[in-house]
């Protein structure tokens, strides 16, 4: 490579952004193509970086599980959240796997951080809770086991 070669450029940004924080190989690849790089050599770069460490969607995807969860987000919604940054099914599982002894808990935190330690009034109360939890991204069975501990 020259000092010319596109690739160090597209190697310095690439690196840049991975210092701001963790990317899988698709969302770093598509950062790049829409500032006009040739893809041919953004998948060079973006192979380099992967076989050096820069880049490792195992460590992405472990890290990004444990901060949603800790801020109250469930499992559907963080595998989808991470199936947009271009994961696999065979990526993430482990790492919502570990998790599965802890969602109960991370359900119960976030209810009571929005509803407080009351249960629900009413069938309406209990349907807008249940839809809340929905949204965060838990099982519908989970819910109805957390709503029904509190009824």
């Amino acid at each position: 490579m020259t000092e010319a070669d596109p690739r160090r450029e597209i190697e310095h940004l690439a690196l840049r952004l991975l210092a701001a924080r963790e990317h899988s190989r698709w969302e770093l690849a598509h950062k790049l193509a829409a500032r006009g790089y040739p893809q041919t050599q953004i998948d060079e770069v973006i192979d380099r970086l992967t076989e050096q460490g820069a880049i490792c969607e195992s460590r992405l995807a472990e890290a990004y599980v444990a901060e949603r969860a800790r801020k109250g987000f469930g499992p559907l919604r963080i595998r989808a959240e991470l199936k947009d940054k271009g994961l696999s099914d065979d990526r993430i599982d482990p790492y919502l796997r570990a998790m599965s002894d802890a969602w109960p808990a991370v359900l119960a935190e976030a209810h009571e951080r929005r509803f407080g330690p009351l249960p629900p009034a009413d069938h309406a109360e209990f349907g807008r809770r249940g839809r809340f939890l929905e949204q965060r991204g838990f099982p519908s069975d989970l819910i109805r086991r957390h709503l029904s501990w509190n009824d």
